[in-house]
């Protein structure tokens, strides 16, 4: 059998993990059955009737998509609209969606990391921080043979990274004791002798998301029947995660000149602007999606623009006379992640045909 759905969803939760979602939102499989293979992969900003059909041309029966096609209960299914329509259609086919939102938008190199990239903005850091990791320690004791061929097994598998520094350990060299019982099988002594056996014993920290991972590489390399070690929850923060990135521009900009750039980036003939043309910009926030009820929080992180989809007029006004400057270049332009999105999966899954939907779903035009 080939790849199921339920190993193209655990792929999909190691780029974008649900954790990273903001409460309530509506991500995961929405339709379909976790256990059908996977045919195909279809990717893309939003599902309708058109991208259902291209699915189906194409002979790709997973769609990943941005954004939930059920945002509330359904106490009906009219297949007269839509919405109906659609979702008959997709079951009548076996298509299959999964939903990744703002564990999307959240996620490392996902679609504001994206954003960011293509202003090549620096010094990128979460400009609404909403998840912080949970972190612990790993203790364990290991005979001196087998102390670097479980450190790299440990190491590899996630444990051990303290900001950008990489395979952290302390080791400390002791005595340990163990006396086998009947029925045992002990890599050093026999049953019914008291052993003492010199060890080393590593110290590590690792998230607590990984713990399983981490202790899955531990016992398939330490190689004691029973492995003698403890897990110890800390207190101190692990890495921040948040909506939108704030960074700097590699030199300073007019703020014409900086839309210039971000109409070439993102893929934009029109943009709405709030603010002065003339202003000159180096601090830029930018955050996929509707996001303009962020601005106070850029603006207090010293940015000098805010760029973000779906202004309303009073949050647009407010901004304008605080003077703070906005940009909505559109909702839309989250589908530059779609390419990298692809990439990651196709690395992961390169026995799979992925494919990024050409189905136009912005329903905005400029004139």
């Amino acid at each position: 059998m080939g790849v199921t759905g339920t190993a193209l969803i655990r792929v999909m939760e190691q780029i974008a993990p649900p954790s990273l979602a903001v409460p309530k939102d509506r991500i995961g499989l929405q339709v379909g059955n976790p256990q059908q293979e996977v045919k195909g992969v279809l990717l893309t900003l939003d599902v309708t009737e058109a991208v259902i059909d291209e699915a189906i041309q194409k002979g790709l029966n997973w769609i990943i998509t941005h954004h939930a096609i059920l945002y509330r209960p359904l106490t009906t299914i009219d297949t007269s609209t839509p919405k109906g329509r659609l979702l008959t259609k997709a079951l009548a086919h076996e298509i299959n969606i999964l939903v990744a939102h703002t564990n999307l938008d959240t996620a490392i190199g996902g679609v504001n990391d994206v954003l960011a990239q293509r202003l090549q903005l620096q010094s990128v850091k979460p400009l609404e921080i909403h998840y912080i990791e949970s972190l612990v320690k790993l203790v364990v004791t290991v005979p001196i043979s087998h102390e670097q061929q479980v450190i790299r097994a440990i190491t590899d598998a996630g444990a051990g990274w303290i900001g950008n520094y990489s395979h952290c350990t302390f080791r400390q060299q002791g005595t340990g004791t163990f006396l086998p019982q009947s029925g045992t099988n002990p890599f050093i002594g026999k049953a019914g002798k008291l052993e003492e056996v010199a060890e080393t014993r590593l110290e590590t920290i690792l998230p607590e998301k990984l713990t399983n991972k981490v202790l899955t590489a531990l016992f398939a390399n330490h190689p004691y029947e029973e492995v003698a070690y403890d897990l110890y929850p800390l207190k101190q923060a692990g890495k921040e995660y948040g909506l939108g990135r704030i960074g700097d521009l590699e030199k300073e900009l007019s703020l014409e000149q900086l839309i210039k750039v971000i109409k070439k980036e993102y893929q934009v003939d029109g943009l709405r602007l709030v603010g002065d043309p003339t202003k000159k910009i180096k601090r830029v926030a930018v955050l996929g999606g509707a996001g303009g009820r962020y601005w106070p929080r850029a603006l207090k992180q010293g940015a000098d623009v805010l760029i973000t989809g779906d202004l309303d007029f009073h949050t647009a006004q407010d901004a304008w006379l605080a003077g703070f400057v906005l940009i909505d270049p559109g909702h839309h332009i989250e589908h530059l992640a779609l390419e990298p999105l692809k990439e990651n999966l196709q690395g992961a899954l390169s026995q799979l045909a992925i494919t990024v939907s050409q189905v136009n779903t912005n329903p905005f035009q400029f004139r």
